[in-house]
Parts: structure tokens; C-alpha cells; sequence
């Protein structure tokens, strides 16, 4: 059965419905974005911060956050926004029976162990964070000597496992959506054209799995480091045998591809070009060369009902990763209320009919991996519109 929740009184009257749905063995009829850089990218790791208990609702159970608070520039603030997020969440789900124990990671894998450790010694029965995936293995670490699972915020597949679920945005969701709507819609004929780092990487192994799943042919395949010229030719030429094109890169970069494709005499208009959430950027959008190209990303109704309600409380823009704090504090208070004592167990997280949070459908699998249910936009000159929606339930 589907499990609702009465929404809560707000203060001026108004009704709002927690964003979880909880699925109970039947399908779900309810309601990106790339990983953050560490901010640590080697040498030694600074001690975690100093900690002030912190503790946010009164309920009886404790759920330890791991968020870098105190890191620099846009990690510390995008750390603040999720902050917020979860408190909202807290405030928004009808009386919730947790408390968050919010710890200062850092960002740095000596803090996220640090406050892991403090959140057990706590009480905690479950942590969500961290959101590096550096800080992962050292909070991972404490929880499994104390059975305990992680939900973190990580987009680093190879962090995730025995205990360990990621909650974020991985791209091989968005590349199995995009190829299997690609596939749907007749694509037989598929090129790729990629970065050549960790997300293309990524990106790379979940393009081919897609392809040959689908009983598609791989007709040409690249990567571009910071000369894109010599692979731009060889896609280029690739490109009269392919009746679609994958470009997988952040708005800057994947419009600056674009660009050089053209230039070298690549006619973009007759080929399907397929993206990844990374593609929803006011770069992207403002580009002729990428106009009319289809990407997977959540559907963004969801982002923006959230954002309203953010603004309303904190007087600002919340990030975009804020939604995942915001989903996790829901889908914890959500199992508190409803699986008793086995709330928390591998059983419970990995429920194969999933679970409904701001961004559409998420389940988490047996490897700690997730899959979301995600919608297919086009681009068009003033944003993304929805070509087809997301999913309402998880197929067999």
C-alpha cells in the first residue's frame, strides 16, 4: 500500500504535505546536477572543526547530518543552504519523532569521521552526509562498526556499498533515461562525444551499457581534453552514419564543444542531440548550435514549488543540491513513523518500489547506488521544456 501523511497546520492556516511518499510493496502513485569538487584536492587533510552541539527537533529519533559548515567559498554556503533545507523539512513534516544531530565535517575526511563518531556516541541510528566523496569512507567507517547506515550526498558511485546509499545525482541515471527515450522514439544509431575526466568516465560505461541494452549501435565514439579539435574531426565524420549524439559536459564547456562541432562542419540539426542534467544551464540554453536537443533531468515543478517555500523562510535562493538534505531528513522522519524498529534496515532503504521526494522518484539499490525516475527536456531559447515526463512508478 502507499503510506500518506496529513499534511501539518502552518502557522497562517495553509496545508503542506511532506515530499515522501513511502511505498509498502505496491507501485508508487505520488507526486542533477553534477558532484561538487573537494575542496581538498590533496595533500594532507586538515582536523575537523571544533563542535558546538547542535540538535534540531525534539523527537526520539536521533539522525546525525554531516555537512562541511566551515569550508571555504561555495562549499560552506552550499553546505548552510542544505542546513536549511533540512530544518525546513523538519518544520514541514507533520510531527516528525526525530531530532538532527547537525555535525561540522569540514569538509575534509578527518571531520566527517569526527562527527560521525560524535553522532553515534550520540544516539544517532542513522547519518545523512557527508557530501564529499573524500568524507564518505571515514563516516562510513564509524557507522558500520556501529551498524549503522549512511545516506550520502555524494555523486562518486564508487563510494556507495554495504551500508553506504548515495541519495544524490548520479549521472547514469540521466544516460539510461536519455538513451532508452532515444531508443523509444525509433534512435538506432548512436555517437558519443566526451570529456575526458571522472564524469566522462562515468558517463562512458553507462552509454555503452544503455546502448547494447536497447540493441543499439555504437557508430562513433570520443573524448576531448583542453584541444577538442582533433576529436571534433573524427565525430565529425563519424556523424553521417548516426542518427544521434550524446554530449555530457557542465554549460560553459559543453557549449564551447558545440561551437567547435559546427566549425569543423558538423551539421548538429540533423543528428538527435541526447544530454545529461549538466545541461540545464542558462548557457546551454542561450546557444543556437544546442537548440532542440533532449536531456534527462528531474522534472523541474518539484525544484520550484521548494524554492518558493525556501525563499519564503530564509529570504534567499537555496542551492541546488539543497533538495537532497531536504529529501533525506522527509524519508527518515517518513521510516521513523512507519517501520518500527526495522526502520532503518538495508530491507526498508532498498524497497524496490522506491520512494517520492522534490525531484521525483528515487530508489536505492543493494550496491548503494540509486535510480530516479527523471523527465526528458528540450532545449529551447528561454529554458528546458518537458518532452516526456517522469515516471510515476519503477518498471519491474
Amino acid at each position: 500500500m502507499v503510506a500518506h501523511f496529513p499534511p501539518k497546520p502552518s502557522r497562517s492556516g495553509a496545508t503542506r504535505r511532506s515530499a515522501i511518499g513511502l511505498i509498502l510493496g505496491a507501485p508508487l502513485v505520488a507526486g542533477c546536477a553534477g558532484g561538487m569538487q573537494s575542496p581538498f584536492p590533496g595533500g594532507e587533510q586538515p582536523a575537523g572543526p571544533p563542535q558546538q552541539p547542535t540538535a534540531v527537533g525534539s523527537g526520539q529519533v536521533k539522525v546525525g547530518l554531516l555537512l562541511p559548515l566551515s569550508a571555504a567559498g561555495n562549499a560552506g554556503a552550499a553546505a548552510q543552504s542544505m542546513r536549511n533545507a533540512a530544518e525546513l523539512a523538519l518544520t514541514e513534516f507533520q510531527n516528525p519523532n526525530i531530532q538532527l544531530l547537525i555535525k561540522d565535517d569540514g569538509g575534509n575526511a578527518q571531520g566527517a569521521q569526527q562527527g560521525a563518531q560524535q553522532a553515534v556516541d550520540e544516539g544517532a541510528e542513522i547519518i545523512l552526509g557527508p557530501l564529499f566523496a573524500q568524507s564518505v569512507p571515514g563516516a562510513a567507517q564509524v557507522a558500520r562498526n556501529r551498524g549503522i547506515p549512511v545516506i550520502a550526498f555524494s555523486t562518486d558511485s564508487s563510494v556507495a556499498g554495504r551500508g553506504v546509499y548515495l541519495l544524490s545525482f548520479l549521472p547514469e541515471s540521466d544516460v539510461t533515461r536519455i538513451v532508452d527515450y532515444a531508443a523509444g522514439t525509433g534512435k538506432r544509431s548512436f555517437a558519443a562525444y566526451l570529456p575526458e575526466n571522472a564524469y566522462g568516465n562515468v558517463v562512458e560505461v553507462a552509454f555503452k551499457q544503455a546502448v547494447a541494452r536497447k540493441g543499439g549501435r555504437l557508430v562513433a565514439f570520443e573524448k576531448y581534453g583542453a584541444d577538442r579539435a582533433q576529436g571534433s574531426a573524427a565525430i565529425v565524420q563519424a556523424l553521417a552514419s548516426a542518427d544521434s549524439l550524446l554530449l555530457a559536459d557542465d554549460g560553459d564547456a559543453l557549449t564551447a564543444v558545440a561551437d567547435q562541432l559546427v566549425s569543423s562542419g558538423a551539421d548538429l540539426k540533423r543528428v538527435q542531440l541526447l544530454g545529461t542534467g549538466l545541461w540545464d544551464n542558462p548557457r546551454v540554453f542561450g546557444n543556437a548550435n544546442l537548440r532542440g536537443g533532449l536531456y534527462a533531468a528531474p522534472d523541474p515543478s518539484g525544484f520550484r514549488s521548494f524554492s518558493a517555500r525556501y525563499r519564503a523562510k530564509y529570504s534567499g535562493d537555496p542551492v541546488r543540491t539543497a533538495t537532497l538534505a531536504y529529501d533525506g531528513v522527509a524519508l527518515v522522519a517518513a521510516l521513523a513513523r512507519t517501520q518500527g524498529g526495522q526502520r532503518f534496515s538495508p530491507e526498508v532503504l532498498t524497497n524496490p518500489s522506491g520512494f517520492a521526494g522534490i525531484d521525483g522518484l528515487f530508489r536505492f539499490r543493494g550496491d548503494g547506488t540509486n535510480e530516479r525516475g527523471l523527465a526528458v527536456m528540450r532545449v529551447g531559447p528561454t529554458g528546458g521544456t518537458i518532452v516526456a515526463g517522469s515516471p510515476k512508478s519503477f518498471g519491474a
